[in-house]
């Protein structure tokens, strides 16, 4: 079983020029700095990504070159980002979620084990479309991975980092291993106490009606998109529920019609096969909404975090630009360590006002992308959906026309 599986990704590389198109993240047409993923190969307990790089910056010592990364390579290039204070005015594009391909191997272990329970056929038709699944899973973990990867090099700013062309041109790995226990205790600790600094931090007014209005809109917008994310999901499992149906039915009058010579048999077997067409048209619906639907809001739903990082980040940088105006006040009060404190109030007051003025920016940038991607998505799914429906309408028509054409 596991052979067909990873057969299966042969298939990726003659759709991957096709998945870049159909990108869910629209970004800009600067051409001087090009990454994509132009293979990726899945081994039991990791996935390798070939990043190749096509480039006119003179940064760079080649104008074209591929490097193999894995996936916490790219956990680490994007906690290289954020821990980078230079960056706090910027939303950090969000991380690629971790590989998982555990429930489709689950699954066809399990198809496995039950093949002596169930007809060839339907045996052959359940394993083609778990590897389908497979298949679909591995492509859009390609396709997340990729566009982390565009986003950073479509930014003015985040393309000249350092950590980021050593990714990008290193060619031997970079060694990144994961936490060990102490680091994942010290990371909950970090997660705890930034937690609690939010809430505190998040009840203080903003001087700025423009962010303040933004935090409101993030707030509430994140939770309809992840509302919106959870209903997409149970739609597209629908549809993948009636694909299996299907599955079932065709095998069913299949086997009818193969049981005994009789006057319906050519009856049975024409909707069988009717039913697998249904089937195939069906788990397409599902895929489609999944891509262009489901995976932009949850796409959405981890960008919409990354922003509301950005307004914790700055709306600290606000209560530390306070605390060094209260600082300053008491060392003059005292006429002690006024020049420090005048220092560290310059530094807080540059920080912050330097840090607005990209968040401005960087949050009127999310808002043009979010409109333009949905617009893209959305209309897109409405084409393929009418395309859908009209072949299934067509697909019942000719089966119709065949039954009645076998009628005495």
């Amino acid at each position: 079983m596991m052979d067909g599986m990873e057969d299966s990704q042969d298939l990726l590389a003659e759709d991957q020029g096709k998945a870049r198109t159909e990108s869910n993240v629209d970004l800009n047409t600067d051409t001087s700095l090009l990454v994509d993923i132009s293979d990726a190969l899945s081994e039991r307990d990791k996935v390798k990504f070939t990043v190749h790089t096509k480039t006119t910056l003179p940064e760079f010592s080649e104008s074209e070159f591929s490097v193999q990364r894995e996936h916490e390579e790219f956990i680490w290039l994007h906690a290289m980002y954020e821990e980078n204070e230079d960056y706090g005015g910027i939303i950090i594009p969000p991380a690629p979620p971790r590989p998982d391909f555990d429930a489709s191997r689950e699954k066809l272990q399990k198809l496995g084990e039950g093949e002596g329970t169930m007809t060839k056929e339907e045996f052959n038709k359940m394993k083609q479309e778990l590897e389908a699944e497979y298949l679909a899973t591995f492509k859009k973990t390609v396709a997340m991975h990729e566009v982390f990867l565009q986003r950073l090099a479509a930014h003015s700013t985040l393309r000249n980092d350092h950590n980021f062309r050593v990714f990008l041109e290193y060619k031997q790995e970079l060694n990144v291993r994961g936490k060990n226990k102490k680091e994942k205790l010290s990371g909950l600790m970090k997660f705890v106490t930034k937690s609690v600094d939010e809430v505190l931090v998040s009840g203080q007014k903003d001087v700025d009606t423009f962010f303040e209005h933004e935090k409101n809109f993030l707030v509430e917008y994140h939770n309809k998109v992840k509302d919106a994310t959870s209903k997409s999901d149970k739609m597209t499992r629908a549809h993948k529920d009636v694909a299996d149906i299907y599955i079932k039915i065709s095998s069913g009058l299949l086997g009818l019609g193969t049981i005994d010579k009789t006057d319906l048999d050519k009856f049975f077997n024409k909707i069988s096969e009717t039913f697998e067409k249904l089937r195939k048209l069906e788990a397409r619906v599902a895929s489609d909404e999944d891509l262009k639907q489901s995976d932009l809001l949850r796409y959405y739903m981890r960008d919409s975090t990354a922003a509301k990082n950005l307004l914790y980040r700055r709306m600290r940088a606000l209560v530390n630009y306070q605390n060094a105006n209260k600082a300053l006040e008491k060392a003059r009060m005292k006429n002690k360590d006024v020049h420090t404190a005048e220092k560290n109030q310059t530094e807080a007051c540059e920080k912050f006002e330097k840090m607005s003025d990209v968040a401005k920016g960087e949050l009127s940038d999310f808002k043009a992308r979010r409109v333009v991607a949905y617009r893209k998505n959305l209309t897109e799914l409405a084409e393929l959906e009418l395309k859908h429906a009209k072949a299934q309408v067509q697909l019942l028509r000719n089966c119709l026309a065949s039954l009645k054409e076998e009628m005495p």
